[in-house]
């Protein structure tokens, strides 16, 4: 393992030897930066910015291009995400069918605001540019399900059906 200092437990430990390796094994890890971030985001989950720090020091390069990198791109999370990640579309077709009432009824329900993770890690809501299915607007995904036509009351529903699994209902 690298001797970054990242004040890990055990279990990161593991994952960063298993990230070593991986970059180990590429002929030219700068090169395959993205590959790199995949692997870092499949081990952890998201990539904070201590994980950022520790692949450009890996990799040889700086800070703010590995972050530079993983804010263009859409695939990578730099926060925490939740056990449901609920996303709602805002692009112009999903806004002006109410999808502004839609996030707001996500938000108020959960009692928390955009971005943020419930206390008990179950949900996350964010907004999205686009979604690409204008045509089921208002348009929300939960994970890699997707809820067309959204209401206030299909907001609520989701947010029922996520905890009954969650409880064995």
């Amino acid at each position: 393992m690298s001797n970054v200092n990242l004040n890990t437990s055990a279990l990161d430990k593991l994952k960063l030897d298993d990230l070593d390796q991986y970059i180990e094994s590429l002929p030219n890890a700068e090169e395959s930066l993205i590959h790199v971030l995949h692997h870092a985001q499949k081990l952890f989950g998201y990539l904070p910015h201590n994980v950022q720090l520790y692949v450009a020091r890996k990799v040889g390069i700086s800070a703010a291009k590995v972050n530079g990198v993983v804010s263009f791109y859409s695939f990578f999370i730099e926060e925490k995400p939740g056990k449901h990640n609920i996303a709602v579309c805002m692009g112009t077709a999903c806004y002006v069918k109410g999808a502004e009432q839609v996030l707001k009824t996500f938000l108020d329900t959960l009692e928390i605001k955009k971005g943020q993770v419930t206390p008990d890690g179950m949900f996350k809501v964010s907004d999205v540019r686009c979604i690409g299915a204008c045509g089921l607007a208002p348009v929300v995904t939960v994970g890699e399900k997707v809820y067309g036509y959204a209401t206030k009351d299909l907001a609520l529903e989701i947010i029922e059906k996520y905890r009954g699994e969650e409880n064995g209902n």
